[in-house]
């Protein structure tokens, strides 16, 4: 009989994460693979994904709205016990032998409840990292909810084991994500450019530009958020240079990044900024090959950027205590930090590269561990 393996996919950073492993288990003759869509993974500001899901084959078992959109801070308690509500039906009506959650973000706290709660065995990709940010609480928690271990780094290897759980199930497999680099190699660049939806400026892929990614940092207040975006905003506006700047995530405050970037887009009359609210995996991939240099606080600048060598500037704490690689500068929300650092990481050009995260295999390398695992909820502190 076939291994029932639900996976929930919350948000379209989590579905990158998990792409090349929901393909390769797809392909499984002993995984009977329940792909659960829901939060802002099914909402158009935030790219709804259910379409790419489909174009790559993968189908949806089950979906959830339970996303509360606002930018209030209370929004993210509400929606994780809505999800919980959610997520507890979704699975007992599955009966899945496994629940598999990725990564740091509160609505994956909500997967780890609902699951362990049901004594279902849960498998977390992504633990015993460190940043800063709301994550770094929610991560750890999920960690020590979770009965299997897939880490991404060596460092996060040692430290879930440090963290008390059981050396045998803690796996250093990478991370799926690093997976799609090399599939986008054999791309079209141009053809796959075109089909992005996006206002502002077109892309214009041969000429040099700076990839912003801006995403609140919800453990400080909407002032602060505010005061961080102004002056980002004011320091790009500074550089003379193709910008394409994605919309932010839908953690708290949110709206708040999102109002500025609609002023700017208004009151940008030189027309050098292209905006993007959603792209594939793909993709936001060979955007990222393609730029000079990556500015603002996405962990895909620290995670593929180290191992495309690709100069980036971190903005803020959001990504604080991170495994990083050479291409990495941090600076703090002042303007002429800022400034001068992007001129530097421009200037600097590529760095050598560094696989901090894996290299090309970790998708099947999970779907190889899960197939051979028996699979329990039972577990002690080992020390």
């Amino acid at each position: 009989m076939k291994k029932k393996i639900a996976v929930v996919i919350t948000n379209r950073a989590n579905f990158a994460r998990i792409k090349s492993f929901l393909i390769e288990t797809n392909k499984s003759k002993k995984i009977d693979l329940k792909i659960i869509l829901c939060g802002s993974a099914l909402t158009h500001n935030y790219g709804n994904l259910e379409q790419e899901l489909i174009k790559n084959k993968l189908k949806v078992s089950e979906k959830s709205f339970f996303l509360l959109e606002g930018s209030e801070i209370i929004n993210q308690a509400k929606t994780t016990g809505i999800a919980i509500v959610e997520l507890s039906n979704i699975f007992a009506k599955l009966k899945p032998n496994l629940v598999i959650t990725i990564g740091d973000r509160y609505e994956t706290m909500a997967t780890a409840i609902s699951a362990v709660y049901q004594n279902i065995p849960l498998a977390h990709i992504q633990g015993g990292e460190v940043s800063g940010n709301l994550d770094e609480f929610v991560r750890h928690s999920i960690t020590k909810l979770s009965s299997y271990h897939f880490a991404t780094s060596k460092k996060s290897h040692e430290r879930i084991i440090k963290m008390g759980e059981n050396r045998h199930r803690v796996f250093f497999t990478g991370c799926p994500g690093m997976d799609i680099l090399e599939k986008v190699k054999y791309m079209d660049i141009q053809k796959e450019i075109e089909t992005i939806s996006i206002t502002g400026k077109n892309i214009e892929i041969n000429e040099p530009y700076i990839l912003i990614v801006n995403h609140p940092d919800s453990t400080k207040n909407g002032e602060i958020n505010y005061k961080n975006v102004k002056t980002l905003i004011s320091a790009i506006n500074d550089i003379k240079i193709n910008k394409i700047m994605f919309w932010p995530n839908s953690d708290a405050y949110n709206n708040i990044i999102a109002s500025e970037m609609r002023k700017l887009k208004e009151k940008n009359k030189v027309n050098d900024i292209t905006y993007i609210i959603n792209c594939t995996p793909e993709q936001y991939i060979l955007l990222l090959k393609k730029s000079k240099c990556l500015v603002g606080n996405s962990s895909s600048f620290i995670r593929e950027g180290s191992h495309l060598g690709k100069p980036a500037v971190i903005v803020g704490e959001r990504q604080n205590m991170r495994e990083v690689g050479p291409n990495v500068m941090y600076a703090k929300y002042d303007k002429e930090e800022i400034t001068k650092k992007i001129f530097y990481q421009i200037k600097k050009g590529k760095y050598v590269k560094k696989y901090i995260y894996g290299n090309h295999d970790a998708g099947l390398k999970i779907k190889n561990l899960l197939e051979k695992t028996n699979f329990t909820n039972k577990k002690y502190i080992a020390y």
